[in-house]
């Protein structure tokens, strides 16, 4: 009946009135007229806070060149995590949010719903390498190969590995410590920061526009955050760390495709380890 239309689209239209113009996470204003404003006030936020752990990255690993202790040199990583946790930390507590609100699964250590919630991601994460790895192998054995034949000035611009690769099967040095600072001081820090921090907030800024991608529904920012992620990197003065970009497509993918960082951190930690073990197996031990 026409009145019945009417009043169903009326219903629809409140209903996507309240996705575009209603509150957002933490407080933030909504998307409306004025939206464009306020999106580009919390990305100068994003940017500015980005710069800063990065400034002061490259500041520290500048300084740690100059310290004959070499003490500032082995803690970087220390430094970068405490950055990265504190700095988002810092805005999160401005606005009233709570680091489960970006993702985190931690409701305490006692609590068993934060260990479903890793043990899920932890499955999901070795699922989806374990499809992923070997072609990564593949690729990286090719590029390996590939290097050395490059002009040398190309070469060292794009990779470390200066020599033909022969495989020999063997795991890194110290495997359970590097797998413990791969976890907790470089994979944890970082996607809380960058899947996190960074690409929740960015997503909140439009929350009804989403892309979808093999399930997972990609938010506003999606594909600045993984840029700025790669970006981030060049603080180690190697050119190549840029290619950190599509291993941080996937760890964004799974934070939107898992709904936490639980599987992001993971997979994080197990792309770095596997990367180790290749390293250890193709040019021996470094």
């Amino acid at each position: 009946m026409p009145g019945g239309r009417r009043r169903g689209a009326r219903r629809r239209e409140t209903e996507a009135g309240r996705l575009t113009r209603g509150p957002l996470p933490g407080g933030m204003p909504p998307v409306d007229g004025a939206g464009a404003a306020r999106e580009g006030g919390v990305r100068r936020e994003i940017l500015a806070t980005w710069a800063l752990a990065v400034g002061v990255l490259l500041g520290a690993r500048l300084l740690a060149g100059a310290d004959p202790s070499g003490l500032l040199s082995a803690n970087l990583g220390g430094v970068a995590a405490l950055l990265f946790v504190l700095l988002p930390d810092r805005r999160l507590r401005q606005r009233g949010e709570t680091w489960q609100a970006m993702g985190l699964p931690w409701w305490g250590a006692g609590d068993r719903r934060t260990w479903e919630a890793w043990g899920r991601g932890a499955l999901r994460a070795a699922a989806v390498c374990a499809v992923l790895f070997p072609a990564f192998a593949l690729a990286w054995w090719g590029w390996a190969q590939l290097l050395p034949r490059l002009p040398e000035e190309a070469g060292r611009v794009l990779g470390p590995y200066a020599l033909p690769p022969a495989l020999e099967p063997r795991l890194p040095a110290r495997l359970g410590l590097l797998a413990l600072n791969q976890l907790l001081v470089v994979s944890l820090p970082e996607e809380m920061f960058y899947g996190g921090w960074m690409q929740t907030t960015w997503a909140g800024t439009a929350p009804g526009r989403r892309v979808r991608v093999l399930g997972a529904g990609l938010g506003r920012g999606f594909v600045a955050t993984q840029a700025l992620f790669a970006l981030g990197h060049l603080v180690s003065l190697q050119p190549w760390r840029v290619a950190t970009f599509f291993p941080g497509l996937l760890f964004g993918w799974l934070r939107c495709r898992t709904g936490d960082l639980a599987a992001p951190v993971v997979a994080h930690a197990l792309s770095n380890l596997f990367l180790a073990t290749l390293e250890a197996s193709f040019l021996g031990p470094r």
